[in-house]
């Protein structure tokens, strides 16, 4: 049973694009790095799950060479990458508002006409 599945990917290897069997490589070839790891357990870092996220857009044939992870772990890495831009990108900046320059303006002559109030009085 081996040794026909292993010539089974052999001439599937042999009928199939260069490009594709490049990134399939390369996709191997990273879940090896991760494998050599010092740890017993493999532990994947910040690189390696932007890898994956990254590597499933453009190949279609990506959850057939992922081994170490499940492949619903990548598409939840690719969600939390998705959620957190979303939460950079509306992030509100610090501080005041800005105001109109015509409203600080007024604000000053209202302070100018009347000099015996204060800043509570004026708000």
């Amino acid at each position: 049973m081996g040794l026909c599945r292993i010539v089974l990917r052999f001439i599937r290897g042999i009928l199939r694009d260069r490009s594709e069997l490049a990134v399939e490589n390369l996709a191997l070839r990273q879940q090896l790095a991760v494998l050599q790891g010092k740890s017993r357990r493999p532990r994947l870092r910040l690189r390696d799950r932007v890898f994956w996220v990254w590597l499933s857009g453009p190949w279609s044939n990506w959850r057939l060479a992922l081994l170490i992870v499940q492949p619903e772990t990548v598409v939840d890495w690719h969600r939390q990458g998705f959620r957190l831009y979303w939460r950079l990108k509306s992030r509100r900046k610090p501080g005041r508002p800005n105001l109109d320059a015509e409203i600080r303006n007024l604000i000053r002559r209202i302070s100018r006409e009347n000099p015996l109030w204060g800043t509570p009085r004026i708000q």
